[in-house]
């Protein structure tokens, strides 16, 4: 098998894990959002330092840390990435996964126009016209359902900041993500120390954590972290083997999964106007994927 064949099974391999995300997440409803966010930062943080020693990079990792241009960035990029993550587990525990794969259909238009306003980008014709329809399919779904799509535009917002922030990052993808989740693992472990003696409860008043309430749902906590982490290592792999155009472009599958899921799996309702929004949405991506592809 080729390098690039190997790059391409990568690719749809992190999308397809992305995409079917949801379901795990929809799995461990009882456990809170910021818990379950908990969780995913501690043993994310395991799951990278096991690679990065597989790797003999731990070092490099570390050393990343004190660097002093990278620090600020750093705790930005921490920020976005946790809110990201946040918004997503909120979205599938209360039966809106239709509208967190709308947010991140919109992502990639909504950063074409945040490279625009921060990074001083300018539109093609073709970007114009799907950031264009982008927004047509916020108004249509607002009209249409008489409420603004919040949870979508702020996953799409959330995970557009963080890639512009990332743009400040010289690090790696997973030697980044791995420093990221070490800033917030401080954080991750107070809150769970503070669930866990009781010293405080959870957004819904419950007090108590999950973990160690039998191996099941230990073992199923713990894989958050394979769950994150084990995506950034085949996208790094994809990443170096194959265009980035396609990496984009494959990319696309992870929503996809996310509406069919949501739709077929969860039976979440979708109406004439969840139809029309797509519709726009999906009209806008194949504008810009094609003059991306072409370019590339």
């Amino acid at each position: 098998m080729t390098e690039e064949r190997k790059g391409v099974l990568a690719i749809v391999a992190t999308a397809t894990i992305w995409g079917l995300s949801s379901i795990y997440y929809k799995a461990l409803a009882e456990v809170p959002p910021l818990e379950m966010l908990s969780h995913r930062t501690v043993w994310s943080v395991v799951f990278f330092l096991a690679v990065l020693a597989a790797q003999r990079r731990v070092r490099e990792a570390v050393r990343s840390l004190a660097r002093p241009a990278v620090r600020l960035p750093l705790l930005a990029s921490a920020v976005m990435i946790a809110v990201n993550w946040l918004l997503f587990i909120v979205a599938i525990q209360q039966g809106r996964a239709l509208e967190a794969s709308l947010g991140y259909y919109i992502f990639p238009l909504l950063a074409v126009a945040l490279g625009f306003l921060v990074l001083g980008e300018r539109f093609t014709p073709r970007q114009s016209a799907a950031i264009g329809l982008a927004a047509l399919a916020v108004v249509v779904l607002t009209v249409g359902t008489g409420t603004v799509p919040w949870l979508a535009l702020a996953i799409a917002g959330s995970f557009g900041i963080y890639g512009v922030i990332k743009t400040r990052v010289p690090l790696g993808p997973m030697v980044s993500v791995f420093a990221e989740t070490l800033v917030l693992l401080p954080l991750a472990l107070a809150w769970l120390a503070g669930l866990h003696a009781g010293a405080w409860s959870d957004l819904g008043g419950r007090a108590g954590g999950h973990f160690g309430h039998g191996l099941g749902m230990s073992a199923a906590l713990a894989f958050a972290g394979p769950l994150t982490g084990g995506p950034l290592v085949l996208f790094a792999y994809a990443a170096r083997r194959i265009p980035y155009a396609t990496v984009g472009l494959t990319l696309y599958w992870n929503p996809t999964l996310q509406f069919a899921v949501a739709v077929a799996l969860f039976g979440e309702p979708f109406s004439v106007w969840h139809a029309a929004a797509f519709a726009l949405i999906w009209s806008g991506l194949a504008l810009y994927s094609w003059g991306s592809w072409r370019r590339a």
